[in-house]
């Protein structure tokens, strides 16, 4: 069949999330004899073309920055992709009341609805109210719809039936080594440390985490990752001012091997997302083996598994702290907890499997038939042996 993914900036993957996934997948399902078309955003005035990379193909569409730019991205990427033969992945629901083209074209479309992103604290209230409308759409206008988590498939049965849900969380293959130069080259030893990985927002409980592990010396950093910078957003500079000399501001990295080596050195990871699903860094936490302190809501709950450790407040994240500092054996007793949740959950290919399985439900006919013969085809090649 042949799959187009929308929502995403494209392919590479030069961010988390989303793009992670799309890259991921993209690679899975070429693994499988599919067809993939990458819909890419590029800077406002190149051109407009398509390319090859690595066998996806991808449509290169100039937009501007900002939420405006990214607006007119999504309209040009549907008014192409209805165009096309196939089934369209859709990876969030953001501008979802522009997938009303897609019931004239009859491209199906499935659409992952993402977290409940009208309830982040960060949006004045005419975004909040663009982002409740766009989710009441995406329910309505998509052919099939994808929840990460159990509680997201509650929310959106809201506004439609339950028949057109799939529960499809994320998945991560499991690290189970790392090169220590990747972390030594900032002045770090396995661990030594711990780990925080978030976006500088309120929702994810950075400023109450940062105040918990500044409270007292600790002998170990906490690695914090993200954009921080003087003189940026209030928030940004709250965070700043709350920490300890024992808290380290690495910056945002994205290069996944070096994220990859953080994580699994790390002595424990410290998750303070309290808005959305299934989050993607979490899950790749567990595959890392990784001792997790979770903030206490329905969602993390589910995902980090009973094996974590739970935070509301920064006298939780003190006190936690302070249990494994004065019994070490805890941590190994978690870190196993993660990798069983893993196995269990969130095994990459599982996970990928079950979006391919849904995907060929909606592909047109004649994309069936020749899965069926590329199928046939690999049965008859390995056979013999």
């Amino acid at each position: 069949m042949h799959v187009m993914i929308l929502g995403t900036r494209g392919v590479p993957s030069k961010h988390s999330g989303f793009e992670t996934f799309a890259q991921d997948f993209s690679f899975f399902l070429l693994s499988r004899g599919h067809q993939v078309t990458v819909y890419c955003q590029v800077a406002a005035g190149e051109a407009a073309a398509e390319d090859n990379w690595n066998g996806i193909r991808r449509v290169l569409i100039p937009a501007g920055e900002g939420p405006l730019g990214t607006m007119l991205f999504d309209w040009k990427a549907i008014r192409h992709s209805m165009r096309q033969k196939g089934v369209v992945l859709t990876l969030g629901y953001n501008t979802a009341a522009f997938n009303c083209l897609y019931r004239f074209s009859g491209v199906k479309n499935i659409m992952n609805m993402d977290g409940i992103e009208w309830k982040r604290a960060k949006w004045p209230l005419p975004a909040r109210i663009w982002f409740w409308a766009n989710e009441w759409a995406g329910a309505r206008l998509a052919n099939h719809l994808v929840a990460d988590h159990p509680e997201i498939c509650k929310h959106l049965s809201r506004h439609t039936s339950r028949a057109k849900i799939s529960t499809i969380a994320y998945g991560a293959d499991p690290v189970t080594n790392a090169p220590e130069s990747l972390i030594s080259q900032f002045d770090l030893s396995p661990k030594q440390y711990y780990l925080l990985i978030a976006r500088p927002e309120p929702e994810n409980s950075i400023l109450e985490i940062v105040r918990g592990y500044s409270f007292r010396s600790r002998g170990l950093p906490l690695v914090v990752l993200g954009k921080y910078k003087t003189g940026g957003t209030p928030y940004q500079k709250a965070v700043l001012d709350a920490a300890g000399p024992e808290v380290r501001f690495l910056g945002a990295l994205f290069d996944r091997d070096i994220v990859k080596a953080l994580r699994y050195h790390a002595r424990g990871y410290l998750h303070g997302h309290q808005v959305g699903g299934t989050n993607p860094s979490l899950v790749e936490s567990l595959a890392a083996g990784n001792a997790v302190i979770a903030h206490d809501n329905r969602f993390t709950r589910w995902v980090a598994g009973e094996g974590a450790a739970f935070f509301r407040t920064p006298e939780d994240i003190d006190r936690i702290l302070l249990s494994l500092e004065k019994a070490p054996e805890t941590l190994a007793a978690m870190e196993m907890a993660s990798r069983e949740r893993h196995s269990e959950a969130f095994a990459q290919e599982k996970i990928l499997s079950s979006y391919e399985e849904l995907l060929l439900r909606y592909a047109p006919a004649e994309a069936l038939r020749e899965m069926a013969a590329y199928e046939a085809e690999t049965m008859q090649s390995v056979w013999p042996l």
